[in-house]
């Protein structure tokens, strides 16, 4: 009887619980779908959902954001939690063969909550570079309420084929039988069973290394492709089959055609893509993360090192940028943090945009409503409203008016909790 009585207070506690709402009572507040603004609305949510968005504040608790501009949480569809930086190849070295996964793991969550604090409430992390499958149990930790993090979506190994990355044995004694930073794989075979096996293990997508050394041309850029063509097809086959994803790092037309071509939701980096990759991209619906700060980042270090095709990409993006926007390439936000280092300014790439040719208005929807379109988390994430995820940050200032504005976020809200606020 005791026992009955115990569980039927402790269902009431949890429907009590459940019952309380807040409402955020906004100074502005930001349409991510029409880029509209709204003066003096009220945001009510309960749990981890927006109930309503109006003027009613009658809620269990009030949260006052009355001088702030509200926006719904961003979304970086290019990160690396697992990652501290990596401008030279000893510098990715030494990560891959000197720190232990459960290290690096511990580090990651530092990321993680760095992201959060960034104001960025959902990441695809696109690899986890010789970490292992660590970037699933970050996503359970989180969902768990176990650790601090943004919502994630993962990649795990990330696929290449033999010799083709980092760590080369040609670099070290080949008596050693060193990790790698992905899985490697030679023929379709074992590109179906490598996208099986991180599917498996909890990937949410497939990633691979479309293309590699890359050299400037009188026409352009080019690289060497990695896959043959049978083994891309295969990896996109069983990815889409399996209702998957496929997300493809490649430079130049060498690995964006035959990615696209391969069924590719999205092409990251894409810096020295050409018009037919451009026009190829718009046909197919394919989106673009361009991460840009991140090659100003390791251009000089990289130069000094013996390569300087960073530096050749910095002088001739800004033209294919407002090439691609101007044909109508979807454009979804992507930092590659993690490539640069985590303390550095995860929302820097909006500058560039507005820099380049978008308006504020469009280069925030880049990380809200059009990065949950690539996600296919539409009415989930990247906007405020009625049944969305209640992920929403808060900034002092007019962000349509000064983008550099999204670098200090102040009060940050993920699933209906509280993050960040700023201290007065």
């Amino acid at each position: 009887m005791r026992l009955t009585i115990l569980l039927f207070c402790s269902i009431l506690l949890q429907q009590v619980i459940a019952q309380k709402t807040i409402a955020i009572k906004c100074g502005k507040l930001f349409n991510a779908r029409t880029g509209n603004i709204a003066s003096n609305q009220t945001i009510i949510v309960k749990g981890n959902r927006i109930e309503s968005i109006g003027t009613d504040t009658k809620a269990d608790s009030i949260i006052d954001l009355s001088d702030y501009f509200v926006l719904p949480g961003l979304i970086d569809c290019h990160t690396h939690v697992l990652l501290q930086a990596d401008i030279t190849s000893e510098d990715y070295d030494v990560q891959i063969l000197k720190e232990s996964i459960p290290y690096r793991t511990i580090r990651a969550v530092k990321s993680c909550n760095q992201s959060i604090q960034n104001g960025f409430t959902t990441i695809r992390d696109l690899g986890t570079e010789g970490a292992g499958f660590a970037d699933v149990d970050l996503k359970k930790a989180i969902n768990k309420g176990e650790m601090i993090g943004p919502r994630m979506f993962v990649s795990t190994l990330a696929i290449n084929t033999t010799g083709h990355y980092p760590i080369k044995a040609s670099d070290y004694a080949w008596e050693l039988h060193l990790p790698k930073g992905l899985q490697e794989i030679t023929g379709a075979d074992e590109a179906r069973k490598a996208v099986r096996s991180q599917i498996e293990h909890g990937a949410d997508w497939i990633k691979i290394y479309a293309d590699r050394s890359y050299y400037k041309t009188e026409n352009g850029y080019r690289g060497l492709p990695n896959f043959t063509t049978e083994e891309i097809n295969a990896i996109g086959d069983e990815t889409i089959r399996s209702r998957k994803k496929l997300a493809a790092h490649a430079m130049t037309r060498d690995g964006i055609i035959a990615a696209i071509n391969a069924g590719a939701r999205s092409i990251e980096h894409g810096t020295g893509m050409d018009d037919e990759c451009i026009k190829l991209m718009v046909s197919k619906g394919v989106f673009w993360c361009p991460t840009i700060f991140v090659n100003d980042y390791v251009a000089e270090g990289r130069a000094k090192a013996g390569s300087i095709i960073n530096k050749q990409f910095i002088e001739t993006l800004p033209a294919i940028f407002k090439k691609a926007i101007n044909a109508g390439v979807k454009l979804a936000y992507g930092t590659d943090i993690g490539g640069y280092a985590w303390d550095m300014p995860q929302a820097k790439d909006f500058e560039y945009f507005v820099k380049w040719g978008l308006t504020p208005i469009q280069a925030i929807q880049t990380a809200t409503i059009t990065a949950s379109q690539l996600l296919e988390q539409e009415g989930n994430i990247g906007e405020i409203k009625t049944g969305a995820f209640a992920d929403i940050i808060a900034v002092k200032g007019d962000p349509t008016k000064d983008i550099s504005l999204l670098q200090q976020v102040k009060w940050v809200m993920k699933d209906g909790v509280v993050y960040k606020t700023e201290k007065k």
